[in-house]
Order: C-alpha cells, then sequence, then structure tokens
C-alpha cells in the first residue's frame, strides 16, 4: 500500500519533469532546434496540424532551419502560422521549402527567457510540492484509519521527501543548464 503510494508520486513528479524538459525545448536559444516549432499549429486539410505533421524540420547549419513540407501546397499555410507564432522569426520561402535564419539575441530578449524559464521551473516546483502533499496526506490518512504504523508512516514521509528532494534538484539543475544555454550564446 505504502509502495503503490510512493510509487505514484515518483511517477507524477517524473511527469512533471518530464512537462517541463518539453517546455524548456519549445524556447529559442539563438540556435537551430527543430524543437522550437512543437507549438506550431498549420492550418492544412481543413483543419489545424501540428508543423512537424506536414513537414520535415530539419537544422542543416547551427543558425539555420530548413522547413520541407511533403505536400508544397502546405507552403503558405506553414509560412503563415510560423509568422502567427510568437516565435519571432521571418520564414523565407523559396516555393519549395522555407528556410529560417535563427538571428542572434539581443540581451534584453535573454533575460526575458531567463525569467520565462525561471516562472516555468518555478511552476514545475509548485506541482511538484503538491504532489508531495497528495502523497503525504494519503499515508496520514492509511495512519488515520490503522493501516499502517505510526514507525512505517514516519519513514513513508521521510521516503516522500527525499523523493521531492531528488526532483526538486534535477529541475534546479536543468533550470541551471538552460540558463547557462541562453545566456552564453
Amino acid at each position: 500500500m505504502v509502495k503503490d503510494i510512493l510509487d505514484d508520486v515518483k511517477n507524477r513528479m517524473q511527469k512533471s519533469v518530464q512537462n517541463l524538459a518539453k517546455d524548456f525545448a519549445t524556447i529559442r536559444t539563438g540556435r537551430a532546434n527543430p524543437a522550437i516549432f512543437d507549438n506550431v499549429k498549420v492550418e492544412a486539410y481543413g483543419t489545424e496540424m501540428p508543423l512537424n505533421q506536414v513537414a520535415t524540420i530539419s537544422c542543416p547549419e547551427p543558425r539555420l532551419v530548413v522547413i520541407q513540407p511533403w505536400d508544397r501546397t502546405n507552403l503558405g499555410a506553414i509560412e503563415k502560422a510560423i509568422l502567427k507564432s510568437n516565435l519571432s522569426l521571418t520564414p523565407n520561402n523559396d516555393g519549395n521549402i522555407i528556410r529560417i535564419q535563427i538571428p542572434e539575441l539581443t540581451e534584453e530578449r535573454r533575460k526575458e527567457y531567463v525569467k520565462m524559464i525561471k516562472q516555468k521551473a518555478e511552476e514545475c516546483k509548485v506541482a511538484i510540492r503538491n504532489i508531495r502533499r497528495d502523497g503525504n496526506d494519503m499515508v496520514k490518512d492509511l495512519e488515520k484509519s490503522k493501516e499502517i504504523s505510526e514507525d512505517d508512516a514516519k519513514s513513508a514521509l521521510d521516503e516522500i521527501q527525499k523523493i521531492t528532494d531528488k526532483y526538486v534538484a534535477e529541475v534546479q539543475s536543468m533550470t541551471d543548464n538552460k540558463e547557462k544555454e541562453i545566456m552564453s550564446l
């Protein structure tokens, strides 16, 4: 029973950290990265579709993204979707493919991105703490209903705290690395 609670806490915290990693991947760092287009939706075939489902996205050079649509009739829609996104990128359509030069980030923009990643990291830490609280409440309920002993409850609460500390440290490490990546370019 306690093991199930610990496993649940671990899995939920891990998912929070994975979501943060996905969020971080979509933040532009001044280097070409196909993941920055993960949230771009293209109006194609009468519906909104993720860009990576209508085109191949590659980065042949550190500051160049090439988008090759599978159907050339979607070129205009892809271009429009990129312009509409909040990526501040200008697509260059040559009739076959779209090229996007990734500009250097200004100091001001870098600071905005650092503020954004710190905010996302804090949201993730809050989610992890909420998961800890849920786990602690479940353990305390088991103790109240006499399903586990006081000693078992204490060791379970200690284990939940260790798991929490581990994931909070992982979030902090990811945040520090992303900040270095943004500020060092």
